[in-house]
């Protein structure tokens, strides 16, 4: 049995994916009784490929590390170049569409319309892109029931790290009246710099040298990419369907030493913790900076961590902490979800 894999979007989590897959493919196949080909890739800057039998793997890294393009991957017979993303959806035999394109998060394209094509022709769906999951997930989710497919998301919060599946599987029969997270490491570590002694200023100066935060850091600093984050877990873990509109949201950059001196004096530190609870039919959302004590599980999450609690009725406080983001993890994050789709468990 073979199951057949498009990638719309071939940067850094799509050759992580494709690597582990190369390394691990054997592995995989023995696991699964079933082998995962990669039958297609489009990407708007490395160009596009399709072969209804697979693509070479080995030659996809070596094309695109040495030439940065997918150009100089060797003609095959049956080989077709030049398939835009919904060419590729439409036309390619696919069983999975991994969508991991460059997608706008304030509008969800192009992600949501790949989602709606891939749906309608009867196609899972993988993504790591929080985008469409947080702007539109019940359109989506339901698309998918409807057409009979499976849609997988566990990239989109905390990457590779299981914040979804773990309270979807291992804690299922819980009722979790509430989510309470740090779910940006680029905060995060600025706060723990800030900690240090280092101002606001050069805490993200730092950040930016080092790749954590971006030249342009507004998403993470002002608590945007959190409110996307927490928005993915209202709808899929509590069941709440809420926009990311409806999230408060409020960012770190106005702390000062003062406020970080002041913390200490108190026992507590300060975190970007984004939440949501309900109790009966109030809900609360919201993203912010805030001063918790100590002995929090949250608080001894450092650097570029990031870290979940769920309050669960049965299981107690349980907290999960983990990467929130990179190559492998993400490129895992993916794997984790077509293991899933293919086993029958997504």
């Amino acid at each position: 049995m073979t199951h057949k894999v498009a990638l719309l979007g071939f940067g850094v989590v799509g050759q992580g994916f494709v690597e582990i897959l190369e390394e691990r493919g054997d592995f995989i196949s023995d696991l699964l009784n079933e082998e995962i080909k990669i039958v297609a890739i489009s990407d708007i800057k490395k160009g596009s490929l399709y072969h209804p039998e697979g693509l070479n793997l080995s030659k996809l890294i070596e094309t695109v590390s040495q030439t940065g393009s997918l150009d100089a991957y060797p003609d095959t017979s049956g080989l077709i170049r030049g398939w835009d993303s919904f060419q590729t959806i439409q036309e390619s035999n696919a069983d999975t569409v991994v969508e991991i394109t460059f997608t706008d998060v304030k509008t969800g394209q192009p992600a949501i319309d790949h989602c709606k094509l891939a749906f309608k022709n009867k196609k899972n769906v993988v993504m790591s892109n929080k985008g469409p999951v947080s702007l539109a997930y019940q359109e989506l989710a339901e698309l998918a029931k409807t057409n009979g497919v499976r849609w997988g998301v566990e990239g989109t919060v905390m990457s590779g790290t299981p914040s979804l599946r773990m309270p979807i599987v291992s804690l299922v029969g819980n009722n979790i009246t509430e989510i309470r997270g740090i779910l940006n490491g680029t905060t995060n570590y600025i706060l723990t710099k800030m900690e240090e002694g280092l101002s606001y200023t050069e805490a993200l100066v730092e950040a930016q040298s080092l790749g954590y935060a971006e030249a342009d850091p507004i998403s993470d600093i002002e608590g945007y990419d959190a409110q996307y984050k927490i928005t993915i877990l209202a709808n899929l873990i509590m069941n709440i369907p809420i926009k990311r509109e409806g999230v408060e949201r409020k960012g770190i950059s106005h702390l000062t030493q003062q406020d970080i001196q002041w913390a200490k004096s108190e026992g507590k530190r300060w975190k970007l913790i984004a939440e949501c609870s309900k109790n009966g039919d109030e809900v609360v959302t919201k993203v912010g900076p805030r001063a918790i004590p100590i002995n929090d599980p949250l608080a001894g999450v450092m650097g570029v961590q990031n870290a979940i609690t769920y309050n669960c009725d049965l299981a107690g406080q349980i907290t999960l902490i983990g990467p929130g983001a990179g190559k492998n993890e993400t490129g895992f994050s993916i794997l984790i979800d077509l293991i899933n789709i293919i086993r029958g468990q997504l």
